[in-house]
C-alpha cells in the first residue's frame, strides 16, 4: 500500500523525529496477546488485544486516507474528504496513544503523538475557515432577515452554504452594514482558507509527513512494547485515570450558572481584551478534548457508541465554532478605518455568537446533570 503523503515535492531540511524504535514485525492480535498473557493477566489480555487491533485497523484508515488523497489530487471534493478522514483519524490514533501510553513505549508514543498532532491541526485549519465563514455568513444573513424560513429558525449551530457574501444558498440581499461586514469577513477568511490550504499541501509533502507515514504504517503490524514490561498496569486503569481527569475538569465548570437560561455570561467580558473571552472559553474547550479522549477510549474497549456522551461531544463542538466564529468577527471589527455601519453589524454579530456560546454550555449542562446515562456510560 502507498504510504506517500502528497505528490506535491517537498521536506528537505524538514525537522524529522525520531519515530523508528519499533519491534519486528509479526501478527498484532497475536503478539499483544503473548505479550499480555506473559504477564498472566486475563483482564490485561482482552484490552490489550482490542488496543491493539483497534490501532491496527485505524492506521489501515490512515495509510488508505493518504493514498487517496495523493490520487485525488488537491482540489478535489474527494481530496476534501480523504483529508477529513485523516484528520479524525490522526486524532483518534493519537488520541489513544495519549490515554493507554502507560502500556507503550514512552518515547515513541509520545513522538507519534506530537507528529500526529501537528498533521491533524494542519488539516484542521483549511476546513475551520471553510467552516466559520459560512457560519458568519448565515449568522449575518439571519440578523438581516434575509435567510430563508428553515435556516432563520436553525439558527447557527451548524454551517451551511458556501456561495459569496449576500449569495450563498438561503442567504438574500443584506443591508448595506451587514454586506459590508460579508465582504470584510470573507476577504479575511479565505485568505486564510487559501494560506491553511498552501500549509496542508506543503505538510504532506513533506519529509516530516513521510516520517509520520512510515511510522503509522509500523501500527499495521503491531505494537511496540513498553520497557518495564513487567510492571505494566491494567489497559483499564488508563481509561480510568483520562475518565477522572474529565470528571474533574468538568466539576470546574460554572454548571450551576451555566443551568439559568439567558445568563448573559457569554457576554461578560464583550468589551474587554481579546484574551478576556479566550480565558472563559478555555475550561469548556478542555473539557471538550477530554471527552473526545474517553470517548476514544471507549472506542477501544468496545464497539458500541454511547448517545448521550456523543451529544454532549457535538454541543462542546458548537461552544468551540461559535467562540472562534465570535473571534473571528471581534478581530474584524478591530480592521482600521471601517465605516460605523460595518463596525455595528460585526458587533452584533460578535453579541450573537457569545449568545451561541452560552446556549451551548447551557445544553451542556442539561446533558451533564439530567441524564443518568452519562454517569453509567463513565
Amino acid at each position: 500500500m502507498s504510504r506517500r503523503c502528497s505528490s506535491t515535492p517537498g521536506g528537505e531540511g524538514v525537522h524529522s523525529p525520531d519515530l523508528s524504535r519499533v519491534p519486528a514485525q509479526g501478527s498484532p492480535p497475536a503478539q499483544a496477546q503473548a505479550q499480555a498473557q506473559a504477564g498472566g493477566d486475563g483482564a490485561a489480555v482482552a484490552v490489550t488485544v482490542a488496543l491493539t487491533a483497534y490501532l491496527h485497523a485505524r492506521a489501515g484508515e490512515f495509510l488508505r486516507g493518504l493514498r487517496l488523497y495523493g490520487d485525488s489530487g488537491a482540489d478535489t471534493a474527494a481530496a476534501t474528504e480523504a483529508a477529513r478522514s485523516l484528520r479524525m483519524t490522526a486524532r483518534r490514533i493519537g488520541g489513544t496513544l495519549h490515554t493507554f501510553r502507560p502500556l507503550l513505549d514512552p518515547v515513541w508514543a509520545d513522538g507519534l503523538r506530537t507528529e500526529l498532532s501537528w498533521l491533524s491541526g494542519t488539516l484542521a485549519q483549511e476546513h475551520a475557515s471553510t467552516a466559520r465563514l459560512n457560519r458568519l455568513l448565515d449568522a449575518l444573513a439571519r440578523l438581516s432577515g434575509t435567510a430563508t424560513g428553515a435556516e432563520a429558525g436553525a439558527g447557527t449551530g451548524a454551517a451551511s452554504g458556501t456561495g459569496a457574501a449576500g449569495g450563498g444558498p438561503g442567504r438574500g440581499a443584506l443591508t448595506v452594514g451587514a454586506a459590508r461586514a460579508a465582504a470584510l469577513l470573507e476577504r479575511r477568511l479565505t485568505l486564510a482558507r487559501t494560506r491553511a490550504h498552501s500549509a496542508t499541501l506543503q505538510a504532506l509533502g513533506s519529509a516530516r509527513c513521510h516520517a509520520v507515514a512510515d511510522a503509522v504504517a509500523v501500527l499495521t503490524s503491531e505494537l511496540p512494547p513498553a520497557p518495564a514490561a513487567g510492571a505494566l498496569p491494567l489497559p483499564a486503569e488508563a481509561d480510568a485515570a483520562a475518565e477522572r481527569r474529565l470528571l474533574d475538569a468538568v466539576a470546574a465548570l460554572p454548571l450551576a450558572r451555566a443551568g439559568h437560561p439567558y445568563n448573559a455570561e457569554a457576554l461578560l467580558n464583550g468589551l474587554a481584551t481579546a484574551s478576556a473571552e479566550e480565558i472563559q472559553d478555555e475550561p469548556w474547550h478542555r473539557v471538550r478534548t477530554l471527552l473526545r479522549l474517553h470517548r476514544y477510549a471507549l472506542e477501544v474497549l468496545g464497539p458500541e457508541r454511547n448517545p448521550v456522551l456523543d451529544r454532549a461531544g457535538q454541543v462542546l463542538d458548537r461552544h468551540r465554532d461559535a467562540s472562534e466564529a465570535a473571534a473571528a468577527a471581534a478581530a474584524a471589527a478591530r480592521t482600521p478605518r471601517i465605516a460605523p455601519a460595518t463596525a455595528y453589524a460585526l458587533g452584533v454579530l460578535h453579541a450573537d455568537q457569545r449568545h451561541e456560546v452560552e446556549a451551548a454550555r447551557f445544553a451542556f449542562q442539561e446533558i451533564w446533570q439530567g441524564s443518568i446515562a452519562v454517569q453509567a456510560a463513565l
